[in-house]
């Protein structure tokens, strides 16, 4: 028999880690050395059987005689059911195993270091403070980590929680104050959820945590240490000592004595729980459906109603189009809906922009799917060439001191592929913490062989056809990345003169904005001072001057017509040359021509001919020129001609000039213009056939308004350039070729004949033996050490997931898909391409609508930017953040120290209390909200709170409801109303259609406001704020027949409303939809997959009913307008209603019931036509055809409430005053707009009279017939009037 010795102290960590360990080992298939189950002991080993030294606890003995094993670490391993614990194999169990090995070195030394002092057991040696910072320290990758994980590995607890867990008990008990606790909020509710385990409450009992006040300065975090206290802090802090001592006397005195008889004790009351922290603790292994046969939490938590639904629905393949067919080519009478995710970076993690794109198409993707269509969202992951080889070359070189070149291309692959295989997964699993209903078993990545070998095809047969050639060209140039780069990854920096910035590679800042003139001497001229002054902003650029441009008509230059200049540095002469591009009148109408660096000066080289000359290579040092500038970094070279010149006499000034100067976004280097051979894509005929396809109604683009935005791109589109100086990516299929015979000359990299392409090399040599008629063996080939532009990859997409070229059942089911939605601002750069690819790959669309939404910026307009500290990750939306938190993400990014000090600024203004826990749902339907149909979204992260409020109202509404229907309710088979609805039954049946058409109209129409409008507005002001309080007089009553008519709609109300707010929200509708009761034995098991409300199915649309309540409403309106402006809260007054006629009053009496409760009156009245209205009452109109009198005699003071309508009358009349004088001003009848006259008329007419009740919508006035407003005076009472 083993035995388990541990400690009987109940903060003995180490035993307590060993005790949760053996209850896994019990629950599951026995420890994980294979022996029973051990006997506890609570006593030390008996020293006759111990080895020497004794054996520190815990301690597990294997048999009398047997293996020792002691340390928590090893004996709760050995107890432990699965070794290591974790679950996916080797890789898994390293990192328990890292995790378990941080636990043991830093979290025990910190966290005991911490609590002793807090305990006073500790040395005078020891400094409280360090040891809370060094235990704040040890929680920051804890932090960090949980940020993103429910646990430290895997989806259940291993024993890297336990160890982790064990470690941090004695903080959370002793230290770690509700305050500290929001600053590691991570850490909190993971140690909240592992200790609330089964196992572990088994061995602890409730864990209560530490709720001391304690300064914030004497928590772990970073945090500067707190002053010294005062005497009269210290006194007060002895009082407070003294009275909790004297009051745990007196507890454990009255627990001595035994209870009276004759009394039952009370059961423990339990105080509201903070909804922070409310978590779902039942056992359901990951994939099994979520346990919701017990009660409802008091209200909601987006922690305990996201648990369990995910990992639920993709295991039980919802998400999958076969779900409930026999293969997805199978006939759905109700289409196919097919959408593909924009790939997002390998390298990147979600920010709010992907929030939004996910928010909206898993949306319309539920919808779809709801809707009974065959439905596939496809996931993938793009390779991100430049951002991936960026980061693995900066940790190659952190971590080993080695550049890419030095470990070479293949071993260099290894790693990216191994980083990849580490962390490329981050962005999927945020993706499912955001609810993406996508179809993981389709996830594709760009460097799949699958969609590699797409690429391949695609570039062979465009390459072939010539639409892909060879050229040496202009393009972006990163001198630090060494490669070309896209126009989308150059972002232009804006200044408005003289600016220093910081160079990649330069110690000192270089100097920009400014505009230097120097001049040329006219050659051959009579006189040495004959010279044409140029100006540049870039006067390096100098050196490789080939000519003068000056505008045909300039009559300043005409004498300079077939003549040259003198290059001071150079010995080539430069021709003056005429060119209409030239703006006569900017500076002196001359330029300088410098084809090889810059794009307009390149054009007017191609049209004059002239020659271009590359003074820098590829990392931006200068070549082609003389000493002392040959071999000078640029902006080195900048100063040097500069000094150059001055000290020839031609320099001839300099001036401060707005200009935009390119920076790359990965490297923010300056991008350079250079000229380099390429491969590049023909666009023409391509960009003319997407452009007709929109034109022609056959591709729809969504706002309209980007209509004229696509024809403007594809009326001046350029040829593609798609050759990127990388490693990592799709390497390009083309081979130069080199002819091992005399008769054929050797060929020069910019000559497209001596390329071929191929889909293997063999392939290649057999094209390039027939290009050039000889035997294979003859032509050897050296592959392009290039790699495609990633966009290339990204236009095939939408078809090479499916297998292209291959065929397939889904490229034949999916293909075409039927919606592309994104950003506006990858229009052009995705969108474009994957159409102009589509149609020349495959001859169709790959799909029919484009839907673009804004752009999501902060509160303030501002664009998203790391330094001003604005950037939102969704998951500290989600799971909340502190503002430390925020901060100390800055500190794990790439930010200079001078940016991250503004970024917190910024935190800290706009985030002064941190981001609040907001939740999935709250923030998918706050950003579906937000969704306009233009091109900007300000987003106040208030607002989306708003929602996780409007998610507690739903809670409420459904716990409420579920109680109002009972256990032994049974809904009705169909939805259809029965014959003994009220009129507010009727009422909300026709809110709830109207609700149903204005939902699946939005859906349709891609309106996501007018849906979440709809929705919000029936849930909240028609189903909660007057259905269920018109509900409870009903439920309560003694008519059960129209109690239960009641029911049933309330049910169905619930059933409909929770549909339609699934895919906006369909964490908290799965979560009340479970707890409802079934119409019918066959329902679907999950809300997602269950029909969405359809106007056919709800078609309860009653306008009487509608009118009648609109006309309780209004009273109501004006009943809790008058109260509020009496303050009669806590009084329910009489109403009186005065009607103008008989239909009025017939109706106002069929709703007077309603009005008493949800107006909170007295009694209701009709008054009869004509009769008169009792006295001390206060009017307010609820139409034009109603005024509802509240009762006020002895309710209020006379006196009192008379000033406050004399001093409404006084600023009325001042008004009217200010209103004669303006239009007896001179020139109102000519210069004010007819309108605005009308307006002011009607205005004075209105003030004018006695009438000013209706500016004050009510009074104390009893109004007559005749309009006279007769008042009490103050020593009246309201008797006497």
């Amino acid at each position: 028999m083993s035995i388990l010795y541990v400690s009987p102290h109940p903060d003995a960590f180490p035993s307590l880690r060993a005790l949760i360990a053996a209850r896994y080992g019990e629950a599951g298939e026995g420890p994980g050395w294979g022996g029973a189950h051990p006997r506890i002991s609570l006593q030390p080993p008996p020293t006759s059987r111990t080895p020497f030294p004794p054996p520190r606890l815990p301690a597990l003995e294997q048999g009398p005689g047997g293996l020792w094993v002691w340390g928590a670490t090893a004996v709760a391993q050995l107890l432990w059911p699965a070794g290591l614990g974790g679950p996916g194999g080797s890789r898994a169990a390293v990192l328990v195993q890292q995790w378990v090995s941080y636990a043991d070195t830093e979290l025990i030394p910190a966290a005991c270091g911490a609590t002793l002092p807090a305990l006073g057991l500790r040395s005078s040696a020891q400094d409280p403070q360090a040891a809370l910072g060094a235990l704040g320290r040890a929680l920051s990758p804890l932090e960090e980590w949980l940020r993103l994980h429910t646990y430290l590995a895997g989806e259940a607890p291993t024993l890297a929680d336990l160890a982790a867990v064990t470690a941090l008990l004695l903080p959370f008990r002793y230290v770690l104050d509700p305050s500290a606790r929001r600053i590691w909020g991570n850490v909190t509710r993971w140690f909240i959820t592992c200790v609330q385990q089964a196992e572990f409450r088994a061995v602890l009992g409730e864990v209560v945590l530490y709720s001391g006040a304690r300064p914030l300065s004497q928590q772990p975090g970073p945090e500067a240490p707190a002053p010294p206290k005062t005497a009269t802090q210290l006194k007060k802090e002895a009082k407070k000592r003294e009275k909790l001592e004297k009051f745990q006397q007196k507890q454990k005195t009255q627990q001595q004595q035994p209870p009276p008889a004759e009394k039952k004790p009370k059961p423990e009351k339990r105080g509201k729980r903070d909804p922070g922290v409310i978590t779902y603790d039942l056992p359901t292994p990951a994939g099994e459906k979520k346990d919701v046969s017990g009660a409802m939490p008091d209200s909601y938590s987006p922690q305990y109603v996201e648990a369990a639904w995910y990992p639920w629905w993709e295991q039980q393949g919802f998400f999958k189009p076969e779900y409930g067919r026999s293969s997805v080519s199978a006939p759905n009478p109700r289409g196919i809906f097919m959408m593909c995710i924009p790939p997002p970076n390998v390298t990147g993690s979600l920010h709010l922009g992907h929030a939004l794109t996910n928010a909206i198409q898993d949306s319309l993707t539920r919808w779809h799917r709801m809707r009974g269509e065959t439905t596939l969202w496809n996931p993938g992951c793009d390779h991100a060439g430049i951002a991936t080889q960026v980061v693995v070359e900066k940790k190659l070189w952190r971590e080993r001191g080695l550049s890419r070149h030095q470990l070479g291309r293949e071993a260099f692959l290894q790693e990216v592929w191994k980083w990849k295989e580490e962390k490329g997964d981050r962005i999927y699993h945020q993706l499912k913490k955001l609810g993406s209903s996508l179809d993981w078993n389709r996830a594709c990545f760009t460097m799949d062989p699958k969609l590699s070998a797409a690429v391949t095809e695609a570039f062979v047969r465009l390459h072939e056809e010539g639409v892909i050639y060879r050229s040496t060209r202009l393009v972006n140039w990163s001198c630090t990345l060494n490669s070309a780069i896209s126009d989308i990854e150059v972002d232009k920096k804006e200044l408005t003169g003289r600016t220093l910035l910081s160079v990649p590679g330069y110690k000192e800042k270089v100097e920009f904005g400014v505009l230097v003139s120097f001049a040329y001497k006219v050659q051959g001229s009579d006189s040495d001072e004959e010279e044409v002054v140029v100006a540049t902003t870039r006067i390096e650029t100098m050196l490789g001057d080939v000519a003068v441009a000056v505008h045909p008509k300039d009559p300043r230059y005409q004498h300079l017509k077939g003549r040259s200049l003198t290059h001071p540095f150079l010995s080539r002469s430069l021709p003056v040359v005429f060119d209409d591009f030239v703006d006569m009148e900017f500076g002196t109408g001359a330029v300088k021509i410098t084809p090889a660096h810059d794009q307009n000066d390149y054009e007017v080289g191609q049209r004059h001919r002239l020659e271009a000359i590359s003074i820098m290579d590829s990392r931006g040092a200068l070549i082609n020129v003389p000493p002392p500038f040959l071999g000078l970094p640029r902006f080195e070279a900048r100063k040097a001609v500069l000094a150059a010149l001055k000290e020839r006499g031609l320099f001839r000034g300099v001036e401060d000039n707005p200009m935009v100067v390119p920076l790359c976004n990965r490297s923010k280097d300056v991008v350079e213009p250079l000229l380099r051979p390429q491969w590049y894509v023909r666009c023409g005929e391509m960009a003319q056939a997407a452009s007709a396809a929109v034109t022609r109604g056959d591709l729809r683009i969504l706002p309209e308004a980007h209509q004229r935005t696509w024809h403007a791109w594809m009326d001046n589109i350029r040829d593609w350039c798609i050759s990127r100086q990388l490693w990592w990516g799709h390497r390009i299929p083309a081979y130069f070729i080199t002819v091992s015979d005399p008769a054929v000359p050797p060929g020069e990299d910019p000559d497209g004949r001596y390329w071929v392409s191929g889909r293997s090399e063999a392939e290649a040599r057999e094209k390039a033996a027939k290009e050039f008629g000889v035997s294979p063996d003859k032509i050897s080939l050296q592959q392009d050490e290039d790699v495609l532009d990633t966009w290339f990859s990204s236009g095939l997409f939408p078809f090479s997931i499916f297998g292209w070229p291959n065929q397939s059942e889904d490229l034949t089911v999916f293909y075409p898909g039927t919606l592309l939605e994104t950003g506006h601002d990858i229009l052009f750069f995705w969108v474009a391409r994957m159409v102009m690819l589509g149609l020349k790959l495959t001859g169709k669309l790959p799909f029919r609508e484009v839907y673009l939404h804004a752009i999501v910026r902060d509160a303030h307009g501002r664009k998203m930017s790391k330094s001003l500290g604005n950037v939102i990750d969704p998951l500290d939306v989600i799971h909340g953040v502190s503002l430390q938190g925020l901060h100390d993400q800055l500190l794990s990014s790439n930010l200079d120290p001078s940016e991250v000090e503004k970024a917190k600024e910024g935190q800290k203004a706009d985030f002064p209390a941190g981001i609040p826990e907001c939740g999935t749902d709250a923030l998918r339907f706050g950003l579906c909200a937000y969704t306009s149909q233009g091109r900007d979204i300000n987003l106040d992260v208030n607002r989306i709170l708003g929602y996780r409020h409007f998610c507690n109202k739903l809670w409420n509404a459904t716990k409420f409801a579920l109680r109002g229907l009972g256990k032994g309710f049974v809904p009705s088979p169909t939805s259809e109303p029965g014959d003994h609805e009220s009129l507010v039954d009727r009422w909300i049946r026709s809110r709830l259609t109207e609700a149903v058409r204005l939902s699946n109209q939005g859906f349709q129409a891609y309106d996501f406001p007018a849906v979440t409008t709809a929705q919000y507005s029936f849930w909240l002001y028609e189903l909660c704020d007057v259905y269920l309080e018109c509900l409870k007089p009903v439920l309560n009553g003694v008519d059960q027949v129209v109690a239960e008519c009641a029911r049933q709609t309330l049910y169905t109300c619930l059933d409909v409303g929770l549909r339609l707010l699934s895919p906006f929200m369909p964490f908290v509708t799965e979560e009340l939809f479970q707890r409802l009761p079934r119409r019918t034995l066959q329902a679907p098991p999950s809300l997602c997959i269950t029909p969405y409300p359809e106007p056919s199915e709800c078609s309860w649309k009653d306008p009487e009913a509608e009118a009648a309540m609109d006309l309780a409403l209004s009273i109501t309106r004006a009943v809790r307008s008058l109260r509020a402006d009496y303050n009669l809260t806590r009084i329910r007054p009489d109403c009186f209603l005065e009607v103008a006629d008989e239909a009025t009053g017939a109706l106002a009496s069929a709703v007077s019931a309603y009005v008493q409760v949800l107006a909170s009156a007295g009694v209701v009245a009709v008054l009869a036509l004509g009769a008169p209205v009792p006295q001390g009452c206060a009017v307010a109109l609820a139409s034009d055809r109603c005024s509802v009198h509240l009762q006020l005699q002895g309710l209020v003071d006379p006196a009192r409430e008379l000033g406050k309508l004399q001093a409404k009358r006084s600023e009325a009349q001042r008004q009217a005053q200010r209103l004669r004088e303006r239009r007896a001003a001179s020139g109102y009848p000519s210069k004010v707009p007819l309108e605005v006259q009308e307006a002011d008329r009607a205005k004075v007419c209105g003030v004018g009279g006695c009438s000013f009740m209706s500016l004050t919508s009510h009074s104390l006035c009893h109004h007559t017939p005749s309009h006279s407003c007769t008042l009490p005076s103050p020593g009246q009472s309201w008797g006497s009037r």
